[in-house]
């Protein structure tokens, strides 16, 4: 029993690494979304302007709201410090895409927020549950990926942009 029990833990450290390493390394692929005033954005061209975090989120998941309210209280000084732009991409469907703006907007996040409600960039970037944060360099690879959220985990994502920092 102990070695099932040893095997089930490896395996769930090892799918956990394996997860957060999927995406890394990658390109950012070009997928048209809209804004929520319906502006067209090509999402391979969101790292245009410096380095980019985009995640993945819903209106009815609870881990991407805490996570996207945690960032949104020290974002100011991640702008200040790595010049980073942060790009929330609603997966919200037909039916609670009219929820997007109303949630943004109540909780004036100062995030580039990009619908995608059928899924285009979600598949394209690989993303099965959010929230899926990733971390793109200035040139549009993808070098950091993170499945899921809990709290401290914005920490993480602080150390990646300043190993982030520290390579350009």
């Amino acid at each position: 029993m102990k070695r099932l029990i040893a095997t089930f833990i490896a395996f769930t450290l090892l799918s956990a690494s394996f997860a957060q390493e999927s995406g890394k390394d990658k390109k950012l692929p070009g997928v048209q979304l809209k804004d929520m005033n319906g502006k067209v954005v090509n999402t391979a061209e969101l790292a245009a302007k410096g380095p980019v975090i985009i995640s993945f989120w819903a209106t009815w998941c609870s881990p991407c709201k805490r996570e996207l309210n945690t960032i949104h209280e020290v974002y100011p000084d991640w702008q200040e410090e790595f010049g980073v732009t942060l790009v929330a991409v609603s997966i919200d469907d037909e039916k609670t895409k009219n929820s997007v703006p109303v949630y943004v907007n109540g909780r004036a996040w100062e995030y580039v927020v990009l619908m995608d409600p059928n899924s285009d960039f979600r598949r394209a970037m690989g993303v099965n549950n959010v929230p899926h944060t990733f971390l793109v360099n200035k040139d549009g690879t993808i070098v950091y990926s993170h499945n899921n959220y809990a709290p401290g985990d914005e920490e993480l994502l602080y150390q990646e942009l300043m190993n982030l920092s520290k390579k350009q």
